[in-house]
């Protein structure tokens, strides 16, 4: 086989393992089992031979052969929007919903995915065609660990403190700690909640985290996936049984309900400092020079 087919070969193999190890179905259940996991295996299939292809078409001046990157784009866009439509559809379906950030943020992953696997076949299908298949495989190898820890953002635990807070009730006023929730007007619904609910106070670590923590997106994500992972307790039709969260407006701490099916409180601690800090709620105001 010419030195072209095995760069061609290594780099597909590369770029598909790279795809191959940022598919995760987890406590989210999506990409579900087993066919969405074909559809986005197939993807990457796909964005892997575009990568390795490109380097013989450009060092024999194939040009317009790189034109199909540009429809690889397109079509890895509409993966986006089709991503987006699909979970927007299956979120009317929550007790307790992802919301319009969580969402956005997870089909910007899937994009953002395969042109990972592109770079990651490129540069192994360069590196066999101008050195050694045994050196595009290293490059190749390194790049999939490269790749494994792109993917992964930070979490609510690094930018803040999140501790267990005390649920009590004035009148029909329900508070964590100093912090109001919400009015619960039966008192069949307050003692549910005081016995079934926990309640987590989380305290951001500056000024950044503190407005992160101000976006109701980020907000509703820590209550989605605390639900999800420990079960909520509630059924369709009763406002009162929601998981809520309130901010403090003078000290920007973060006051939480939840009403977990296996009231562990030590368990939803670890489950919401696990909670990913979106892109969309990122703010970093502490990097912004002072103006004049």
């Amino acid at each position: 086989m010419t030195p072209y087919t095995w760069a061609v070969i290594i780099g597909v193999m590369t770029g598909f393992f790279s795809r191959l190890r940022m598919l995760r179905t987890d406590y989210r259940q999506y990409p579900t089992y087993l066919h969405g996991q074909v559809i986005h295996l197939s993807l990457g299939f796909i964005a892997a031979g575009l990568g390795a292809v490109a380097v013989p078409a450009l060092l024999e001046k194939e040009y317009t052969a790189i034109t199909f990157l540009s429809l690889a784009a397109q079509q890895f866009r509409e993966v986006r929007n089709m991503e987006r439509e699909s979970l927007s559809k299956l979120d009317q379906m929550e007790l307790v919903k992802r919301g319009p950030s969580y969402i956005e943020g997870i089909a910007m992953a899937f994009e953002g995915r395969n042109y990972l696997v592109i770079l990651t076949a490129f540069l192994t299908s360069l590196t066999v065609v101008v050195g050694t298949w045994y050196l595009g495989i290293l490059v190749g190898l390194v790049a999939i660990v490269i790749t494994g820890v792109l993917q992964s953002g930070k979490n609510l635990g690094q930018i803040t403190e999140v501790r267990p807070g005390e649920l009590r009730m004035e009148e029909a006023g329900l508070y964590v700690d100093d912090i109001y929730l919400m009015n619960v007007g039966l008192k069949e619904n307050r003692q549910r909640i005081l016995d079934r609910g926990i309640g987590i106070i989380i305290e951001p670590k500056n000024v950044d985290s503190r407005i992160t923590l101000a976006n109701a997106g980020q907000r509703q994500a820590i209550l989605h996936d605390a639900s999800t992972i420990l079960g909520v307790y509630r059924d369709t039709g009763e406002p009162s049984l929601t998981p809520i969260s309130k901010r403090d407006l003078e000290d920007g701490r973060l006051g939480v309900l939840l009403l977990p099916e296996d009231r562990n409180e030590e368990r939803a601690i670890r489950v919401v400092q696990k909670v990913p800090v979106l892109e969309s709620a990122v703010r970093l105001p502490e990097e912004q020079p002072d103006r004049a």
